[in-house]
């Protein structure tokens, strides 16, 4: 293979400026709605006593998750030595920091008292996932620095076990990443529909499909920004078959996770009122994640007849990063609202809607400060390709 040259993103159009102007829109609005909610408080929100983890947060935990992902590229030109892919190495990396920034923001900003961080990171109960989270979010972030370090340094490029060494360390710390974030909820034994060991595998899946979505969608905006072929005809077929492949696999593991909830008696009630009775979660589970989010795009990409270049790659990543963001809320959402059985086998009643079905509206300051996560992640990684060179000049003829 020929040796890849990178360049900086010198060059763009007017759609781009205007994509950017958009983004830097969505985040004065999402900072607008997180001050409004730290003046009036989460009341001016839906979540209640109920509900606490609103739809910033499943907005926050899905770029996180979509972060993991992000390196996959990376991981996989540098790990397993496949180097068809080693020319999105570097915008694998950018990426990967952007979407953790972008979550991360989104997280800080929803926790209604954000200058009480410093608690968290001065005082630690290690016995609290969330606090293992800390030193696993920032790690990564430190890592995938070095990562592109070793990459885009002259000297350290030339020392390849420097950079196979960092590239493992990367890879381990991805998986050991997103098992933290699924296991946020495998481990909350209290909630029916989240204590399973299946979710940190099915948030590691997850992850891989959600963040090859985001980074082929770039790919895509910057082939049309530099008027450079940044993918081959072979590239975008290997990344077409990557995205089903993940696609199958989160499939899998979600039709496995429901599968063994109603195999078990005393999980039937949750389980069926994702599946039947849960209205707009039902509806969110079959519509948006399974059928839209999973069914469409796999049936898009098998199809004949169907446009299978670039804007075929468009239209399908989309559907998966929107079936993404319909799974965060079934399994965020949906799992708050089925209500707790503190005694379980007895009739629980009392003024503090015992045994009731959570009622959860999301607000628009809820939305705003939620798809801002978005943006910031986009500005980051628009700023990056600006100053640094993270793109291939072009793609190579043959890998």
């Amino acid at each position: 293979m020929a040796k890849v040259k990178f360049q900086t993103l010198d060059e763009t159009s007017a759609s781009f400026w205007a994509l950017v102007g958009l983004h830097v829109l969505l985040v004065a609005l999402g900072l607008g709605a997180a001050l409004y909610m730290e003046e009036h408080g989460h009341i001016v929100t839906g979540m209640n006593n109920q509900i606490v983890w609103g739809l910033p947060h499943v907005f926050a935990v899905f770029l996180i998750v979509s972060a993991s992902g992000a390196l996959n590229v990376a991981s996989v030109s540098s790990v397993f030595n496949r180097l068809a892919y080693k020319p999105y190495a570097r915008l694998s990396g950018i990426l990967a920091i952007a979407l953790l920034a972008g979550g991360l923001a989104v997280l800080v900003l929803d926790l209604g008292r954000p200058e009480r961080l410093i608690v968290a990171i001065l005082k630690h109960n290690f016995k609290s996932i969330f606090a293992w989270n800390i030193y696993l979010y920032t790690g990564f972030m430190a890592i995938v620095a070095a990562y592109l370090f070793a990459m885009m340094d002259r000297r350290a490029s030339q020392n390849a076990t420097l950079g196979k060494s960092i590239g493992w360390l990367a890879f381990a710390w991805r998986l050991i990443l997103t098992t933290g974030t699924g296991s946020i909820f495998g481990f909350l034994i209290a909630r029916e529909l989240y204590d399973s060991a299946i979710m940190a595998p099915l948030f590691i899946s997850a992850s891989f499909l959600y963040g090859l979505a985001f980074t082929v969608l770039v790919l895509i905006m910057m082939s049309s920004e530099t008027r450079a072929e940044l993918m081959t005809e072979e590239m975008i077929g290997k990344f077409r078959g990557l995205l089903a492949i993940f696609a199958l696999a989160t499939l899998f593991l979600t039709i496995v996770q429901h599968v063994t909830r109603l195999y078990s008696t005393a999980h039937m009630d949750a389980e069926m009122f994702i599946l039947r009775d849960g209205g707009i979660y039902t509806l969110m589970f079959w519509g948006g994640q399974i059928l839209l989010g999973t069914l469409l795009p796999l049936g898009l990409l098998a199809a004949r007849g169907f446009d299978g270049g670039r804007r075929g790659l468009t239209l399908t990543s989309i559907l998966f990063l929107a079936g993404g963001v319909a799974q965060m809320y079934v399994i965020i959402i949906g799992g708050q609202a089925f209500p707790l059985k503190i005694f379980p086998g007895y009739e629980v009643s009392s003024s503090f809607a015992d045994g009731a079905i959570g009622r959860y509206i999301p607000t628009l300051p809820e939305a705003l400060l939620g798809i801002s996560g978005i943006s910031i992640a986009m500005l980051l990684t628009a700023v990056a390709l600006r100053l640094l060179p993270f793109l291939p000049q072009a793609a190579p003829e043959k890998a």
